[in-house]
């Protein structure tokens, strides 16, 4: 199988790729224009980070596209301790220190009924794991979108799923578009569900308060991780029902996820915020574990 689309060859960064049994470099052809995980959308995914020596979490991200992969009607064809092993075997292939993203991926070759629902026993599995610098904890900027997170009765929200990620790249353009970094996403019900790409948090009177994981959207598991260590270290998270409103009086506002793990939020609409100290701690907490 030849691989396409390399460092030098469309801007992808190094990239390592193991699909049946063998290792490919840069960004392989692997599926055709009837796949169905290309055409109809039977595509999920995970992603883990390993920096600065560490991959936290790792074996969760792997468990969690097995969920994935069941929820969309998939085979979950992978053995978790296989494919742990593979993303160890694929880190090996990048200098010490790399800074890199290992997503693990499951989709369906062939359709059933009028093409459709997927064929499970077509399932095919590949892991790449690609470099992408860690982004520093300089702040950004976020506004309301007025897209919203869907229900379970209308897409499957309870995956991690490719055609659930084209609603949150729109509101990234709508609010880009009105100079802002990312978007608060509501749910149905006009409550606060997440950033378009990571989960969200705020800080009031001292206290930690987050969305309640309601079915809408993912309970991350860097979500997971910070609550658990802020908890342990004393402090007080409350998992509730957020008003928009609320989060633009807040404190201090920061998000979780595992592209960028634990960063600060400078700016909602038009009032700056400073990274305080909740925030802090709990990047601290989770750089310590990470490295513990």
């Amino acid at each position: 199988m030849a691989a396409h689309g390399g460092a030098g060859d469309g801007g992808w960064s190094k990239t390592w790729t193991w699909i049946d049994d063998e290792w490919l470099e840069g960004n392989p052809a692997i599926i055709g224009p009837r796949t169905h995980g290309l055409w109809l959308g039977s595509c999920v995914f995970d992603g883990a980070r390993a920096f600065e020596g560490v991959a936290p979490d790792l074996d969760r991200h792997c468990a969690r596209v097995q969920d994935s992969a069941r929820a969309l009607g998939l085979n979950a064809t992978m053995d978790l301790d296989a494919m742990l092993e593979i993303a160890a075997d694929g880190m090996q292939r990048f200098d010490k220190g790399a800074e890199l993203y290992i997503k693990p991926m499951y989709w369906a070759e062939q359709g059933g009924y009028f093409s459709v629902p997927p064929l499970a026993e077509t399932t095919r599995f590949c892991l790449s794991v690609f470099e992408v610098p860690m982004p520093e904890p300089a702040g950004f900027s976020v506004t309301r979108s007025r897209f919203r997170r869907p229900t379970m009765e209308t897409a499957p929200v309870n995956a991690k799923a490719a055609c659930l990620y084209p609603n949150s790249g729109r509101a990234l353009t709508e609010v880009r578009d009105k100079g802002f970094d990312n978007a608060v996403v509501l749910d149905t019900l006009s409550n606060v569900a997440e950033l378009a790409t990571a989960n969200l948090f705020m800080a009031k009177d001292g206290v930690v308060h987050t969305p309640y994981p309601n079915g809408t959207f993912l309970n991350g598991i860097t979500r997971q991780r910070v609550i658990a260590l802020l908890k342990a270290d004393g402090h007080q998270v409350h998992e509730r029902t957020i008003s928009y409103d609320e989060l633009a009086q807040a404190d201090e506002l920061f998000s979780t996820g595992n592209y960028a793990k634990v960063m600060p939020i400078s700016r909602i609409d038009d009032r700056d915020l400073q990274p305080g100290p909740l925030y802090a701690r709990a990047r601290e907490l989770y750089w310590d574990w990470a490295h513990s």
